[in-house]
């Protein structure tokens, strides 16, 4: 038996709906008070600047990462709404989303990519420090974040 096809790619406004399902899922999934509204997330897929990349499991939407500029930061960018779907963990789709985020982010000039979580989401801690990311000082006001991360790239 063949493991089926994994893709992931660049979102584009033809990906919209896909986007904006993945994303209220995970504000959904670990409550999410401060959201970005419809018109932010039509925003990042229009713009360069703020990609969104999902990840498919034989043409299924499974997962999502969005980059956004960090201006506060010198040479950053800072990883946002990273998520799978249930059904989809375990394949490494958060590997290849993180993969694809990091490398447009070495590519665009960034030299630090940040992120921000809650101590309560284990596995997602476990996922970050394992993939090169340390704890670092506040780098936002997100009221609902208790741990801040950063990874050299």
């Amino acid at each position: 038996m063949t493991a089926a096809p994994i893709a992931v790619h660049l979102a584009t406004a033809a990906h919209a709906e896909a986007a904006f399902a993945l994303i209220e899922e995970y504000y959904e999934a670990i409550g999410v008070v401060v959201r970005d509204d419809r018109s932010a997330l039509e925003h990042y897929l229009a713009s360069p600047d703020s990609p969104i990349w999902i990840a498919t499991v034989a043409s299924a939407p499974a997962g999502c990462v969005i980059l956004r500029p960090l201006p506060e930061v010198p040479l950053a960018s800072e990883v946002k709404r990273l998520y799978v779907r249930p059904a989809f963990r375990g394949l490494r789709l958060a590997h290849a989303l993180m993969h694809a985020a990091e490398q447009h982010a070495r590519t665009h000039g960034s030299r630090w990519l940040y992120l921000d979580t809650k101590d309560d989401l284990h596995a997602a801690i476990h996922f970050y420090l394992s993939t090169g990311y340390q704890p670092c000082p506040r780098y936002n006001d997100n009221p609902q974040a208790t741990l801040f991360l950063r990874k050299q790239l």
